[in-house]
């Protein structure tokens, strides 16, 4: 039997037949039928049975599980760019490996944080809610005014692969002006993966939220970043400015986020990722202003598929002997 044949991979959630079936046909592999999220004791058998786990970000990989007898994974090939999800330190001194899927999530994950932009400034998501409600009358001239994106001030926090693809979109669509805030970062400036000319780099968060009309976020989920938009920092945004989130949900304190947009400090909020997903803050769920859609950043067949040929491709390196071409 070849080593790759002798590997045992567990697959934690569903994945697209052509990736399941590249697993199956090179390793031992089993997969999860069920599709529901693993809980932690049943973490803990997959990482006693398994030689490599292929994961989501619906796996709580937690110290407590990583510090379980009997552990016999030596690779968790994350199909996702984020990996906080991930107790990195703990895999770490388990002896563990870990890979993540950068590039291939970038541009789908760009356009939902536009069309999200769209649903919330041209009301897409309760004009549709009002036509099945049956209460639609008829086009009136002044009912349900929304605001264009056309020219606005879009911040964008975070300027990493996604953020600059959704400011090239932004200025390229509708002629958008590009803020942003982050770390210096050489690529910024390279031609091959440039946001768009233009664009202006600002000092602080502050300054950002205080001349935004839109803000969209794309940076990291790291214990700095975790309610980075808080009471504070959401205060400071104009009363008719919006708030995008694409990124992970813990950068927003859902809490007072619920209360801003209530009281209508901000005129709206689209998300697509959750501060205790899949749980979601009740009061947003009741909010008209609020677009809130299901983590479907990267959910196309296409880029799904490129997620888990990608994490595959890491398997098949670590098991090979060669470099893992995503070490996180």
């Amino acid at each position: 039997m070849s080593e790759a044949r002798a590997t045992r991979v567990v697959v934690t959630r569903k994945m697209p037949a052509p990736v399941e079936a590249a697993i199956a046909e090179r390793y031992d592999a089993l997969f999860n039928k069920t599709d529901v999220a693993l809980a932690p004791d049943q973490l803990k058998q997959v990482l006693q049975q398994a030689d490599v786990v292929m994961t989501t970000v619906t796996d709580r990989w937690t110290e407590e599980i990583f510090s379980a007898p009997g552990i016999r994974a030596r690779m968790l090939c994350n199909v996702g760019v984020g990996v906080n999800h991930i107790n990195v330190a703990a895999a770490k001194r388990a002896g563990i490996t870990i890979s993540n899927t950068p590039d291939v999530v970038t541009d789908d994950t760009a356009d939902i944080a536009i069309a999200l932009m769209l649903m919330v400034m041209r009301r897409l998501g309760e004009g549709e809610r009002h036509v099945r409600s049956g209460a639609w009358g008829g086009l009136r001239p002044t009912f349900m005014l929304g605001r264009t994106l056309r020219r606005k001030t879009l911040g964008i926090v975070g300027y990493g692969r996604i953020g600059r693809a959704v400011a090239r979109q932004a200025a390229a669509a509708f002629d958008m002006k590009i803020i942003y805030h982050a770390p210096r970062d050489p690529r910024i400036d390279d031609p091959a993966t440039a946001g768009p000319e233009g664009a202006e780099r600002v000092d602080s968060l502050e300054t950002l939220l205080a001349r935004a009309d839109v803000v969209s976020l794309h940076c990291p989920a790291t214990p700095e970043t975790r309610h980075l938009m808080n009471a504070r920092t959401l205060a400071l945004m104009p009363e008719h400015a919006y708030l995008v989130n694409t990124a992970r949900g813990d950068v927003v304190d859902e809490a007072a986020l619920a209360a801003v947009l209530q009281a209508r400090k901000i005129a709206g909020a689209g998300l697509d990722v959750y501060e205790f997903e899949p749980s979601v803050t009740a009061e947003l769920k009741e909010l008209e202003n609020v677009v809130l859609l299901p983590h479907l950043g990267s959910a196309t067949i296409e880029t799904r598929t490129n997620m888990g040929m990608r994490a595959l491709a890491n398997l098949d390196a670590f098991v090979a002997g060669a470099t893992v071409p995503d070490p996180v």
